[in-house]
């Protein structure tokens, strides 16, 4: 998994059984490979290059990324030829499905060729081929993973960008909601990077933040981004939320006369209130129950200033992490796209329609044969 953060490669390996409401994935070991400085900048920047620099991009991510298969195996002292397959998310460099189009780059046959293993990737196309958003697609493992019991719960992954899962009561598939809710990690690191002059990469467990207070007025302003009108299904990235947003978003808060600390504090209360008004618009039903668990995934789950700030905002409701639940909240989205190849493998579609915007369920993926296929 290499998500909108740019921080490196999330690997897990995980052992499934089962299919769709009986699906089972237990996590055997986990392991994280940070990108360089370089390749950092080269993907922070890959929407803007040109054509061939994102040709030699694709296939220098590709070997990234099956080197960190291979680590994964290394500290397991596993042999590549007792896995059946590798899932890649790949990175996104543009995502624009209002105009039917998405690329995920990090060369799937290199992956392949180089660990001999059958790999999944490009797992976005199909949906969008068929009229849908490609995104978000993890609803479909949260439903496997959390979707059983009485309880309601919205699932929040903070990324990059933030995504959320709807899981009512006793949920079907067919009842799932999610979207993106805007802006996760993405702003608060830019931010971090430009006031710093590149010396912190991010707010270190949101300490920046935490020095700093936010201005109500320029949080409702903030709020009136366009992108807040968009209904569900809806998706979003850099293209809204990048380096040229996170630049002016400074320079607003220059402008109004704050220091650094209250920058911080005011993209990370950019963060939290966007997700708290996509509840109260789209969720409503589950934040007027009784029993409605909101549990956080992803790199910004561990920031304290972020997470204070939703709990403030979403009170009375619970505010868990997955680890409260048995799961990783940092392999949670690599755990996520192994459940979708493996179904991928059975030939189950695993998109979920009313996430993504779709009328029509699809297998996701394709399939780069690696030396382990039984078809060599």
């Amino acid at each position: 998994m290499s998500g909108t953060s740019c921080d490196g490669i999330d690997a897990a390996a995980v052992k499934i059984s089962g299919s769709g409401s009986t699906l089972r994935a237990d996590l055997e070991h986990f392991c994280c490979v940070p990108y360089s400085h370089e390749m950092r900048e080269k993907l922070l920047r890959a929407s803007e290059m040109k054509a061939e620099e994102i040709a030699v991009l694709n296939f220098e991510l590709g070997e990234l990324f099956a080197q960190g298969a291979l680590k994964l195996m290394h500290e397991m002292q596993r042999a590549p030829v007792s896995f059946d397959a590798i899932a890649s998310s790949g990175h996104t460099i543009c995502h624009l499905p209002n105009q039917g189009a998405t690329l995920q780059i990090g060369e799937s046959a290199i992956i392949a060729t180089t660990t001999g293993i059958n790999t999944i990737s490009d797992f976005r196309v199909a949906d969008v081929a068929v009229g849908g958003q490609g995104a978000p697609l993890v609803p479909y493992a949260d439903w496997c993973l959390l979707g059983k019991g009485s309880t309601s719960r919205i699932i929040q992954n903070i990324g990059g960008i933030a995504n959320c899962t709807v899981l009512p009561t006793d949920c079907k598939l067919e009842d799932i909601r999610a979207w993106d809710t805007g802006p996760g990690n993405m702003i608060l690191d830019e931010c971090a990077r430009i006031l710093t002059d590149g010396k912190m990469q991010f707010d270190a467990d949101g300490k920046m933040a935490a020095q700093g207070k936010p201005d109500e007025d320029w949080l409702q302003e903030l709020m009136k981004h366009e992108y807040f009108f968009r209904p569900p299904p809806a998706s979003c990235g850099r293209e809204e939320f990048g380096k040229h947003y996170s630049e002016n978003f400074v320079a607003q808060g220059r402008k109004r006369g704050r220091n650094i600390p209250d920058i911080m504090a005011m993209a990370t209360a950019f963060t939290a209130e966007s997700i708290a008004r996509s509840y109260e618009k789209y969720a409503e039903d589950l934040l007027n129950c009784n029993q409605c668990e909101i549990i956080l995934g992803g790199g910004g789950a561990f920031n304290p200033t972020l997470k204070k700030m939703l709990q403030a905002r979403l009170a009375p409701h619970r505010v868990l992490m997955h680890e409260d639940l048995g799961i990783r909240s940092d392999a949670k989205e690599a755990i996520a796209f192994a459940i979708l190849a493996h179904e991928t493998l059975n030939g189950v579609p695993s998109n979920v329609p009313s996430a993504t915007g779709t009328r029509k369920s699809v297998v996701l993926g394709k399939i780069a044969r690696g030396a382990n296929d039984f078809h060599a």
